[in-house]
């Protein structure tokens, strides 16, 4: 999620997740902004990515590099962009991207479906070539990042937004890991919103029905006792 934005911002303003005409409660940043097609593409994600254990190597490239771009943005402004992304970033393969040269630079510069940003773009490049030396060092990226937690997922237990951090320990241990390996734009921010959105961290409300969801069908879990309030 954003960067620059507070966590109630973050996350959607006030403490109760957000009820729906389908009478799921969902986490309150689920509601989403803007038009219907955008509130509606927020809550799809919310309902069936965020927080979901990921271990496919594209996908994990794909949520890598819409978090750097989201840096001083909203989630949703990179999510109405997914597709152009996308088109721009060869699908997200990171062997494509790895070789993007400065004509491809200028070329995206000029795509106004993704976000025009010259250092965000130069380090995407940066970002692909990493990830291919991560791959060749660790069998895959996969194995790489669910190594900080014996390959489980972090449940945490918070009963209002305004608890949920943006960032932890362990996404600092993480950010600073990443770049002794040469990724940029990985701050510690950056890495907890990432490692929310593959799953590696369990942050949604005990109240949305998500939590439970997840719980239940992901096995085991390590659980976090500073997020414990019963």
């Amino acid at each position: 999620m954003a960067k620059t934005e507070t966590v109630e911002t973050k996350l959607g303003q006030g403490h109760s997740p957000e009820g729906n005409s389908d009478g799921k409660s969902r986490c309150p940043w689920a509601a989403g902004q803007g038009d219907e097609q955008s509130r509606a593409r927020m809550r799809l994600y919310h309902d069936r990515e965020w927080g979901v254990p990921l271990h496919d190597e594209r996908r994990h490239f794909e949520f890598l590099l819409l978090e750097t771009f989201q840096a001083g943005l909203s989630w949703q402004c990179i999510l109405n962009r997914r597709e152009g992304f996308r088109a721009a970033f060869a699908a997200f393969d990171p062997v494509r991207v790895a070789v993007f040269g400065r004509n491809d630079v200028e070329r995206l510069l000029q795509d106004s479906g993704i976000i025009r940003n010259r250092s965000k773009i130069e380090g995407t490049i940066q970002n692909a070539r990493c990830f291919l030396e991560v791959q060749q060092q660790w069998g895959n990226f996969d194995a790489y990042i669910w190594h900080f937690t014996e390959g489980k997922s972090l449940q945490n237990s918070w009963r209002e937004a305004g608890q949920v951090p943006v960032s932890s320990p362990l996404a600092e241990k993480v950010a600073g890991d990443l770049k002794q390996r040469g990724f940029c734009r990985v701050g510690a921010v950056t890495i907890y919103a990432h490692l929310q959105a593959i799953g590696v961290i369990q942050d949604h409300l005990q109240s949305c029905f998500r939590y439970r969801d997840l719980a239940e069908t992901q096995g085991s879990v390590l659980r976090s006792p500073s997020s414990s309030l019963s």
